[in-house]
């Protein structure tokens, strides 16, 4: 019979993570700026003038999307020693986030299908076709406050098992259990806001910052330190 596989150390799970978190920074800063972020007409208007760009930053996205598959899985790895079925409940938390997004996406490709000029559109009037592009487009920020309903999720079930671990230090499962608050404000208030808009920044600063603070720390952290955590019982026990 062939011989198995070793499975992934903690060691190992922690360097995929922490590359992988680290790749998402860098790739999502390159995608946002490609495609041009702002209100439905802001985008529209981006797309008319840089299509190309526009599509190198979706492709960026689709890399993205990869990349949190991924990372999702190296996580569930590292914090199984905690909690497995907590650990496989905070993946499946980052996958469906990831399947939101994607599908999402769909309607950035669809919006800018609409403002391609493309001979086939010509049976179409230039202001519908502006109009339909714009719904798509914001269609597409509606899912994406959805999309981070469940990542703020997974997110808190990161906090938790980081909290409970007893391996990695527990001031990092607070600032990600803070960040989750975050997350979750911003998601509802795009939902149930319909001043959403015009508190769009503030809302941002009070997600963005903890988010940053969060991820960042606990990138830096699986690079630098979970490279050397020593492999765990099924059960670690908790920090003092």
């Amino acid at each position: 019979m062939p011989n198995r596989i070793a499975d992934i150390s903690l060691r190992q799970a922690a360097l995929v993570a922490g590359i992988g978190y680290l790749f998402i920074f860098i790739v999502n800063s390159v995608a946002n700026a490609f495609i041009g972020l702002g209100d439905a007409a802001t985008m529209a208007s981006y797309i008319m003038a840089s299509e190309s760009l526009f599509r190198l930053g979706l492709a960026c996205w689709v890399i993205l999307l990869v990349a949190d598959v991924v990372v999702a899985w190296a996580l569930y790895v590292f914090l199984k020693p905690v909690s497995k079925s907590l650990s496989l409940l905070t993946a499946w938390f980052r996958l469906v986030f990831t399947a939101i997004i994607g599908i999402t996406l769909l309607n950035l490709f669809s919006g800018m299908q609409l403002l391609s000029g493309a001979d086939y559109l010509t049976a179409f009037e230039p202001d519908q076709l502006h109009a339909q592009a714009l719904l798509y487009l914001n269609t597409y920020a509606f899912g994406f406050n959805i999309g981070f309903v469940f990542f703020g999720f997974h997110v808190l079930g990161l906090g938790y098992l980081i909290f409970k671990s007893g391996y990695v230090p527990r001031i990092l499962g607070v600032f990600l259990m803070i960040a989750f608050v975050g997350y979750q404000i911003d998601s509802f208030a795009s939902v149930l806001s319909s001043n959403y808009a015009s508190n769009e920044v503030l809302f941002f600063v009070f997600v963005a910052i903890p988010a940053v603070i969060a991820e960042l720390s606990l990138t830096l952290w699986l690079l630098i330190k979970g490279t050397k955590v020593e492999q765990q019982d099924n059960h670690a026990p908790a920090a003092p």
